[in-house]
């Protein structure tokens, strides 16, 4: 059973915006504006996207780690757990030198 006003309380706290004032560095702020203006947005705008965009992709890659974990661990037959243990290296440190030693 759900108690009615969280409902609301979620749904307002969702949707509502929140106005936040942040710094970033002049690097990053020259790359938001460069995103602005090849797809029209404000700043603001260009900055939620962005943002947006990231709390997507740690998402994923959070969802990404649990699966190849939940795979490695699942796994019994001695060559897949081998290939499984290496997509778990990979999902811990990318596709980067690490995760194609040979050692792995």
């Amino acid at each position: 059973m759900s108690i009615p006003w969280t409902n609301k309380l979620s749904r307002r706290l969702s949707t509502k915006p929140v106005r936040q004032s942040v710094t970033i560095p002049r690097p990053l702020a020259i790359e938001v504006r460069r995103v602005a203006q090849e797809r029209q947005l404000t700043m603001s705008r260009a900055l939620v996207a962005l943002a947006e965009t990231g709390v997507r992709a740690e998402a994923e890659a959070r969802d990404n780690l649990k699966a190849a974990y939940r795979r490695f661990i699942d796994e019994q037959d001695p060559t897949c757990k081998d290939e499984a243990g290496r997509d778990l290296v990979r999902a811990v440190f990318g596709k980067g030198p690490i995760a194609d030693d040979p050692v792995f």
